[in-house]
């Protein structure tokens, strides 16, 4: 790797020699993240996706391989009622979005199923629709203006969405930069690669050993799943 493609490492990194050593085999983590010092609101940072969106397809998604979990969802959005955009549109500035909350409870149960949801994933997102409705799901400008904190706090009493899944939505649409899923089993087993430790840390331990990372821990967390995917065993 050429010097000029060396990762610039947040300076809790330095510390840790074997993690070091690990970032500059890889480079720069690609996550488009907000600065560590950008407040809530100021961030424009992560994927934009609106929260109700992200959410919905994180559930159709639950415990499924990624081509039998994009299907189920293709068919969720096919449910809109808006028309299909003619011959010459182009396909990328059409959103690939479900249908919203009111359309998706007027249709009920049965046009979910058919879609392939579950029936405890189908009551999950009729759930999601209602929520965005009362305002408990976010809008996007919504979401941006919240803390990491009040986003898991709002969200996961929703039936269906658990911690890992708000930690998803914090990394991946809203761009947060201290973000440790240590519930995660492959950012337990990159850790555990990159230092060659015997066995996993348990999540209570992995949340302890990483602290020092704050405020860069979502960087931290890429870095391990990369770890997962390059290190053996």
């Amino acid at each position: 790797m050429s010097s000029s493609s060396l990762p610039s490492l947040p300076p809790s990194f330095l510390a840790d020699e074997a993690l070091v050593a690990f970032c500059r085999t890889i480079g720069p983590c690609t996550l488009q993240l907000a600065t560590p010092e950008a407040g809530a609101g100021e961030s424009q940072s992560g994927s934009g996706v609106d929260p109700y969106a992200a959410l919905i397809r994180a559930v159709a998604g639950q415990q499924l391989h990624e081509k039998a979990a994009r299907q189920i969802y293709d068919r969720l959005c096919a449910l809109r009622e808006d028309p299909r955009p003619d011959a010459n549109a182009n396909a990328d500035s059409v959103p690939h979005l479900p249908p919203p909350p009111e359309r998706l409870l007027a249709l009920g149960e049965e046009p979910l199923r058919r879609c392939g949801l579950s029936r405890a994933k189908t009551t999950a997102v009729l759930g999601l629709a209602q929520a965005r409705l009362e305002g408990v799901v976010p809008d996007l400008q919504e979401a941006r203006a919240l803390s990491d904190q009040e986003l898991l706090e709002r969200l996961t009493p929703l039936r269906g969405i658990g911690r890992w899944t708000v930690e998803m939505l914090l990394i991946f649409n809203l761009g947060r930069p201290d973000v440790m899923p240590v519930d995660d089993l492959g950012v337990q087993e990159g850790w555990r690669r990159i230092h060659r430790e015997e066995k996993r840390l348990t999540p209570a331990r992995l949340r302890q050993a990483t602290l020092a990372f704050a405020p860069h821990r979502t960087t931290l967390a890429w870095y391990c799943w990369r770890a997962k995917e390059r290190l053996a065993p």
